[in-house]
């Protein structure tokens, strides 16, 4: 049987994607970000609204992305 977790134990309940990209760009700025995920809506004229647009529409960007806030951030409680 597989477990469900649950929102509590999920280390990204209550975040968005509009904070995750706020902080990784504050932490990494935009070209330290692209070279972390080679994602080239963070190295062609980046901006938080059209990284939104790009990372909404395309899972496996979202993913990296996400993983990227995970680590980063890992040590936060």
């Amino acid at each position: 049987m597989v477990e469900k977790t649950t929102d509590k134990n999920n280390p990204q309940h209550g975040v968005t994607l509009q904070m995750i990209i706020g902080e990784l760009f504050e932490k990494y700025g935009w070209e330290r970000l692209y070279e972390q995920v080679k994602i080239n809506c963070f190295k062609e004229n980046p901006s938080i609204k059209s990284s939104l647009k790009f990372l909404r529409r395309t899972p496996w960007a979202r993913e990296k992305v996400e993983k990227l806030y995970y680590w980063t951030f890992r040590d936060r409680k």
